[in-house]
């Protein structure tokens, strides 16, 4: 029980950084497997079970400033959703050791891309082709439901760097996450399990954090989020990382 409650407090940390930088769901995963012991299946389950309720929340508050450009939130959760789904097929059959290396993966790339210097210019009315934003849904609904990472840690990256203004880009994927953690969790509980009680912890304590995190986006500059949220993944990434390889040389050894 005290785990929980652990849990459900780092959720409200997490979901502050989803809500204000978009990039956050994906400490999650690692917080359950190296923190609280769980099997990173029940990780992955839970983590997306509770983005269900973050996305729905997210992209309500979002929407409530006008920062969510809907004709491109469109083309994105068509391609994320059915991507979702078979990511999150793909993953109950997926070793956990494959799991944790894509994780870290993951953390390193959205890490760096994160700390890039944003592009200057007059990007506010910048938009993409539909094809572009369906393969972009398909990469970011595939790769989150595989990974329990969310679809923001994919989505904000990719859109940054092809120079979609920061608070637009946090926007999309807040509009994004609900319909592709649905879809997601639908997929874990006819193929695999869900833990309900991790899922109804997460989402607690994401709720709570987004609503804090959305508020703060609004408020502050884009650019210092952003850059706080992009050194706290690249550390975790960066320990993932050793931690594996150090495994790895203990069973050459």
């Amino acid at each position: 029980m005290s785990g929980l409650w652990l849990l459900g407090g780092f959720s409200v940390f997490v979901g502050a950084l989803i809500g204000a930088a978009g990039i956050g769901g994906v400490l999650l995963v690692p917080f359950m497997v190296y923190g609280l012991g769980l099997d990173i299946h029940t990780a992955i389950t839970g983590a997306m079970f509770g983005y269900i309720f973050a996305g729905l929340v997210g992209a309500l508050l979002y929407a409530r400033h006008g920062s969510i450009r809907w004709n491109l939130a469109a083309w994105l959760i068509l391609g994320a959703m059915p991507a979702s789904f078979l990511g999150a097929v793909t993953a109950s059959a997926t070793s956990s050791r494959i799991l944790e290396i894509a994780i870290a993966m993951l953390l390193v790339f959205a890490g760096v891309n994160a700390l890039r210097p944003s592009l200057q210019g007059n990007d506010s009315g910048r938009t993409l082709r539909p094809i572009a934003l369906v393969a972009i849904g398909v990469v970011t609904g595939y790769g989150s439901a595989m990974t329990g990472t969310g679809g923001p840690l994919i989505l904000v990256p990719l859109l940054v760097w092809l120079r979609i203004p920061v608070l637009t880009a946090v926007g999309l994927s807040q509009a994004t996450q609900f319909p592709l953690a649905a879809l997601a969790t639908s997929a874990n509980v006819v193929y695999g399990s869900v833990d309900f009680a991790v899922g109804v912890a997460i989402a607690t304590g994401l709720v709570v954090g987004v609503a804090v995190g959305a508020k703060a986006a609004h408020a502050l500059a884009p650019s210092l989020m952003k850059m706080i949220v992009a050194w706290v993944i690249l550390g975790v990434g960066l320990f993932i990382s050793t931690r594996i390889a150090y495994s790895f040389s203990l069973f050459l050894t």
